[in-house]
């Protein structure tokens, strides 16, 4: 409690309060926003880590973390058209009480069940981040070892439809992780010696998320404006608070263990809290023509996820979304290495952050009720313009990295391979964690071995190590069964999805 408390004292001093609200408004603003989600906003952000404290980037960064959340809820409910996969499921109902005069009520239930979910996640992280800390730090290089394989596999295996693409993004960012001469010999350098230290990963990342999603925005950009359903102030009736409080905790009962899971993601748990809501609701007949219970369940379980997500990223260093992959890289930057010894050897700035994520989302609920109206007008952006600057910043943030043109170059190569994987399918969030994790990956690899002399089957010398590898086979034989039984998966659609059935399917 008293490191708590000093976490509050800090995340409550005037520079970094500013910072939070700073993050949530940017984090809402961008949610909202069609294609832009918190893990583009965080990257064109991550050049601001060379300029500020340690402490003031990450709460920023937790503020755009739970706003991009919020946010794309916003975009789901009011254009049907999700920001993010974790709002894929808002959207089924949230846009039919929309058409049904009833966008007021539906974003309310979005905000409060958004700010009910990472309060109670945020809770749980305070209780289990030290005890899980705990445990990890007394595992070994082959536990490690174990666990950032399970972490490849898990996010390989679990995104998207097929799992050869899936595979092949993590082979890709594998590739771009192994540049450099970190092992003392040069690895696809080409001979460039400005390759020798390796790609920095704010140019990788903000080329795949911004640069990829401009160009691939701009080849698909619609020929008619885009519809927007008029919002009032948002608002609950009694009988909208009734039907939506039970969903809520459901919702947060979802989430949060999916987040925190190796797995990660908030598409599997709201999808849960879809079809439990659906089954337990007194009035079945309302879903699929505009349900509350169906914003409500999905959008806890959205941001329980979240902060879920923290607890294998502080504790083990393993990032299991996209905007936890940046997150990590932030951290990274500032020679912060997160895992089971961060507690011991960062106290003050791990207990800021879980102060601060309460005080984002205090501040979530305090600014977005008032101003969703503004929030909805951010719709009418043109897209030429939204991306015009989009591609300005990511040019300004990958350059400002090192200060040379080379930079620029490795942008649009980058850029041009995030555009040609959304064109095909291909995951993102694989590459990044490749991108991350393995360079450290191997650096357990080789402590492992060093200290066995090379000995291989130190790799399994280890309960832990052993438990992780049998979950690995489980998981690759239910992969590999769901395979057999299913139909050959659909090819991939664009970003336009204009019936439930497509929404669903996606």
């Amino acid at each position: 409690m008293d490191l708590l408390l000093e976490g509050f004292q800090q995340a409550l001093t005037p520079t970094n309060l500013l910072f939070a609200c700073l993050g949530v408004i940017l984090g809402t603003a961008v949610g909202v926003l069609p294609g832009i989600g918190p893990a583009m906003a965080l990257a064109l952000l991550l050049p601001v880590t060379y300029s500020v404290g340690p402490d003031s980037a990450i709460i920023m960064f937790a503020g755009v973390y739970y706003g991009g959340m919020y946010g794309g809820s916003t975009t789901s409910i009011l254009l049907n058209t999700p920001g993010e996969s974790s709002s894929v499921v808002t959207a089924i109902e949230g846009n039919k009480m929309a058409k049904k005069g009833r966008a007021a009520q539906a974003l309310a239930t979005a905000a409060i069940g958004s700010f009910v979910a990472g309060t109670i996640g945020t809770v749980l992280l305070w209780i289990l981040t030290p005890r899980v800390s705990d445990l990890v730090v007394k595992l070994g290089a082959p536990s490690y070892f174990a666990l950032m394989l399970l972490a490849f596999i898990a996010v390989t295996t679990a995104l998207g439809s097929s799992k050869l693409r899936g595979f092949i993004a993590l082979f890709l960012g594998l590739a771009i992780g192994l540049v450099g001469t970190q092992t003392g010999q040069a690895r696809l350098t080409f001979g460039e010696a400005k390759l020798a230290d390796g790609i920095d990963i704010v140019v990788v990342a903000v080329a795949i998320f911004a640069v990829g999603e401009a160009l691939w925005v701009a080849a698909h950009l619609r020929r008619k404006p885009l519809e927007i359903i008029p919002v009032g102030q948002p608002w609950m009736g009694r009988e909208d608070w009734k039907r939506s409080w039970k969903p809520w905790l459901r919702g947060t009962a979802f989430g949060f263990p999916f987040g925190a899971l190796p797995a990660g993601g908030a598409e599997v748990p709201t999808f849960l809290s879809y079809l439990t809501e659906k089954k337990l609701s007194k009035h079945p007949e309302e879903f699929g023509k505009g349900a509350i219970e169906g914003v409500a369940g999905p959008e806890a379980a959205n941001n329980a996820s979240a902060a879920g997500t923290l607890l294998p990223l502080l504790t083990l260093g393993l990032p299991t979304t996209a905007t936890a992959a940046i997150m990590l890289s932030a951290l990274t930057s500032y020679g912060i290495q997160p895992g089971p010894l961060l507690l011991d050897n960062e106290p003050g700035l791990v207990w800021a952050l879980l102060a601060s994520l309460i005080i984002a989302n205090a501040l979530l609920l305090v600014i977005n009720l008032p101003l969703a109206p503004l929030w909805a007008k951010l719709l009418r952006i043109p897209r030429p313009q939204l991306y015009a600057g989009i591609l300005f910043f990511a040019c300004l943030g990958a350059y400002s990295v090192n200060f040379q043109a080379f930079d620029l170059v490795l942008l649009l190569s980058f850029g041009v391979l995030g555009f040609a994987m959304r064109r095909f399918g291909v995951p993102v969030l694989p590459l990044i964690v490749g991108v991350i994790l393995g360079p450290k990956m191997e650096a357990q690899l080789t402590e492992a071995l060093a200290i066995s002399s090379g000995d291989v089957s130190t790799l399994w010398s280890e309960p832990v190590a052993v438990v992780v590898y049998v979950v690995i086979a489980i998981l690759l034989a239910a992969v590999a069964v769901n395979g057999l039984r299913r139909p050959a998966a659909p090819e991939p659609i664009g970003p336009e999805v204009e019936d439930e059935k497509e929404l669903v399917e996606r």
